[in-house]
């Protein structure tokens, strides 16, 4: 029987999300990890972008964008409940962390290519929306309520790289609740589980 076809990289934060919603899915597939200077052919003719994540279905659809992989196996399976969530204030909260936080982080990771401001005031920038999730882990476990949502899986492979620019800035910033909900999916099964080697990919073993 054929199965979906995962092509992922296993430290790109797009593929990390999508991964976590097909292993909490409990979807079947296999994953085939890319090396990013090397992309298989088969994934440029599906996907000519050749960005990951890419997910191919059984009939041949192609799922190009990591949200759509995410809801696409949370619509088949979604045993921890993350679609529960407000979709408006899901979709809210993940259009800032892809938009502008996204941004400010490429900045804040490589100030060297992009020289027009000091990386602190990259930094200073991507606090804006680390307060808002700070103001919203006060008010309850979660991004948007007591459980864990879509927003929460789309939005922490973002956070933890923020958080790894500067790891000691990081650990004594001030926002305690904001690291205990990052430490907590990083030290979750889910996130071990997602985040096992594997050998990269290559077309000519098959």
């Amino acid at each position: 029987m054929a199965i979906p076809v995962l092509y992922s990289y296993r430290r790109c934060p797009y593929a990390m999300r999508a991964r976590m919603a097909l292993w909490a899915a409990n979807i079947q597939l296999e994953v085939r990890e890319v090396s990013l200077r090397e992309k298989p052919a088969h994934l440029l003719q599906i996907s000519p972008k050749g960005t990951v994540p890419v997910l191919q279905l059984p009939d041949g659809t192609v799922l190009e964008q990591s949200l759509d992989i995410l809801q696409w196996a949370l619509m088949q399976n979604d045993p921890q409940g993350w679609l529960h969530a407000d979709r408006e204030a899901v979709n809210h909260l993940i259009s800032i962390n892809d938009g502008d936080f996204k941004k400010v982080l490429d900045r804040y990771k490589y100030p060297e290519r992009y020289p027009e401001q000091l990386q602190l005031a990259y930094r200073q920038q991507g606090e804006q929306f680390l307060q808002v999730l700070e103001t919203a882990l006060q008010q309850h476990r979660f991004l948007l309520g007591n459980s864990a949502s879509m927003a929460d899986v789309a939005i922490f492979p973002f956070i933890r790289q923020f958080a790894a620019v500067d790891a000691e800035w990081f650990a004594g910033s001030a926002y305690p609740q904001l690291r205990a909900w990052l430490e907590g999916w990083l030290k979750s099964p889910l996130f071990a589980e997602i985040m096992q080697k594997l050998p990269t990919y290559n077309e000519m073993t098959l």
